[in-house]
């Protein structure tokens, strides 16, 4: 590389640092309210400590930006810590992909042969993640880090050895576990919406809610997994760039904001049993219970007064 391309491509990396950190401020910044109400101020649960996963996203996108150009690490430390980064966006996933099965597992009045079949198809995705991690960026014949030294600037950048061609295979079941489970939440609103229209009720706001929240996981899984995959590809700077941060922000965003989205709508749809659980509250069993029950007591209080009359 000339010393041109050297600068280009630092200034492309600290630019996208700095992108980084802002974004990834602000956003905890404008959720921080919603988060002492929703979770400090509120009995724990599951889906608490999933969310407070969230802080771990932030170490790993501050690490990640402090990589490369903009603090200097010798070339042996920042091999070790962008491999590690790259078991954390894995561990990530896999909490995030958590997330969704007991969305879903809510949904199915907590079915237990719905979650075994969705951990049953999960550990595999899991395996297949580790063993790809491990082919993929922990070895230096497959990828390693280069220390570029000129007059003016120092620094150390990614080395992809490989072709895209095992990343793509790895990103398959992947994309079609999420397929499957976009699937299920649209079978189970379809199932909703039907039973909602027998009683002449309005749809669960929190059940709407959640089937769009995977349709947008899937669609954010889907656009990292393509970059991710583009990277191991020979891309300009600037695209490169671009797709780190992307890959670098956008999920530890959106994941948490669209659980607190959950919270925030449970409370604005006035449900009654606000305090319970999660996968406990009676506004997401289908048919709503709940609400079947109101309505026989309406009905018969109806056809009692039918009858004294």
């Amino acid at each position: 590389m000339s010393d041109e391309e050297v600068v280009y491509a630092l200034r492309w990396n600290n630019s996208i640092a700095v992108a980084i950190f802002t974004l990834i401020s602000y956003e905890y910044i404008l959720q921080f309210e919603k988060e002492v109400k929703f979770v400090w101020t509120k009995p724990w649960s599951l889906m608490t400590y999933l969310y407070l996963v969230r802080y771990f996203g932030i170490f790993i996108a501050m690490l990640w930006a402090c990589w490369g150009g903009l603090v200097y690490m010798p070339e042996r430390v920042s091999y070790a810590l962008v491999v590690l980064l790259e078991w954390g966006f894995s561990i990530y996933y896999w909490l995030a992909e958590v997330v969704l099965i007991w969305r879903l597992y809510a949904l199915y009045n907590q079915s237990k042969l719905v979650l075994y079949m969705l951990l049953g198809l999960f550990i595999p995705i899991v395996a297949l993640s580790t063993g790809m991690t491990i082919f993929l960026y922990s070895r230096p014949e497959a990828f390693s880090v280069i220390e570029i030294v000129t007059p003016n600037v120092r620094y150390c950048t990614s080395s992809f050895n490989m072709g895209p061609m095992p990343a793509i295979y790895a990103s398959i079941p992947i994309i079609c576990y999420d397929i499957f489970l976009v699937v299920l939440a649209i079978v189970i609103l379809v199932r909703h919406l039907r039973e909602r229209r027998e009683i002449r009720m309005k749809p669960n706001a929190c059940v709407m809610l959640v089937v769009r929240c995977h349709i947008v996981y899937f669609l954010l899984n889907l656009t990292n997994q393509i970059l991710w995959t583009v990277l191991w590809a020979n891309i300009p700077q600037a695209v490169a760039s671009l797709s780190e941060e992307f890959i670098d922000t956008v999920p530890f965003i959106m994941a948490p904001r669209l659980i607190i989205s959950i919270w925030g709508t449970h409370v604005d749809d006035e449900c009654v049993h606000i305090s319970t659980m999660f996968e406990d509250c009676i506004c997401w069993t289908l048919p709503p219970t709940f609400e079947q029950h109101e309505m026989g007591n309406i009905r018969s209080n109806h056809d009692e007064g039918t009858n004294i009359g």
